[in-house]
């Protein structure tokens, strides 16, 4: 209320993030800007933090731009990751341009050691069937 002094202030815990990705959210809110950092790796990283935030407090633009800069922000390194955020968060669209970026560009993806980054048997068995898959259609 009025007159209170600065210590009695109340102190807000918002679960499930980081304040980097809260303050995304905030500016967001204010300035209608996305704000996603410099860093281009996590870049990707706070685009998939700040759309599970965006899901949890029903902003559905700021999802949908976060949707869109992950789809950006898929190359060597990142496909994998996104691939597995993507079969997580059960996002088909960014899902399948993964796995066709993957597949297009395997050679990068491999000696950008996304492949060591798999985490995901599901994503892995996935992956291999995408792989078989191109094999036949070459020997077919």
């Amino acid at each position: 209320g009025i007159g209170m002094k600065e210590r009695d202030a109340a102190e807000v815990t918002v679960r499930n993030t980081d304040l980097a990705t809260f303050t995304a959210l905030i500016r967001y809110l204010c300035t209608d800007q996305l704000d996603l950092g410099e860093e281009e790796g996590g870049r990707a990283q706070r685009a998939l933090d700040l759309r599970q935030l965006a899901q949890m407090y029903q902003v559905p633009r700021l999802e949908l731009l976060c949707a869109q800069a992950l789809q950006e922000s898929v190359g060597p390194a990142s496909a994998v990751p996104l691939l597995e955020a993507a079969h997580a968060t059960g996002d088909g669209r960014l899902l399948a341009q993964c796995r066709r970026y993957v597949a297009d560009n395997a050679a990068e993806v491999r000696a950008s050691g996304g492949v060591e980054q798999l985490r995901d048997f599901g994503v892995a068995k996935g992956l291999l069937g995408d792989a078989l898959d191109q094999v036949a259609e070459l020997k077919g």
